[in-house]
This record gives C-alpha cells, structure tokens and sequence, in this order.
C-alpha cells in the first residue's frame, strides 16, 4: 500500500490559528509570604477560603500553599469540623 503525499494539507500559515500558549501565573503560599508558622483551628476566617462550597480542602495545585503549610492548614480545617465552627458540607 503507497502512503499518499500531505499535498493536499494546508500549510502551516494557512492553518487557523488556535489558542496560544500563556504561561500560568506563579502561585505563591500566602502564609509563608506573611511569615505564619502555625494555623490555629479557631480562625474560621481564614479557614473558609480553603474550603469550596462542596465542603472539601482545596488541594495545594489550587491554592498554591507550600507542603508545610498544606499539612498545617488540613489539619486546622479537620479540627476545626471536629469542633463544629466548621460545616462538614455547606447547605
């Protein structure tokens, strides 16, 4: 079987040109840059921005917190929902 030639391709300047490349936007962990070393389960405030509407912690691809303060911050939000200042699911 003979492979057909690509003639009838368009070349590459008359191609439509699809989405371009921006490159993502640098997360930062927000307690490291505020120098924070412990996250206390009492603060519901800062705790809530962590955690969507479905009631999960947010992952750190997401947030952009560092390891560290990852492990931190799940655990204060656990603690937190043990405590009931937080909802396990939102209504």
């Amino acid at each position: 079987m003979v492979r057909d030639e690509r003639s009838d391709r368009p070349e590459r300047s008359e191609r439509p040109p699809y989405r371009k490349y921006f490159p993502p936007k640098r997360k930062f962990c927000r307690f490291c840059q505020r120098n924070i070393k412990a996250i206390d389960y009492k603060s519901v405030d800062i705790l809530r921005k962590y955690i969507p509407d479905r009631g999960r912690i947010s992952p750190r691809r997401i947030t952009g917190t560092c390891a560290f303060h990852q492990r931190r911050l799940a655990e204060a939000v656990k603690r937190a929902r043990l405590m009931a200042l937080i909802h396990f699911v939102e209504d």
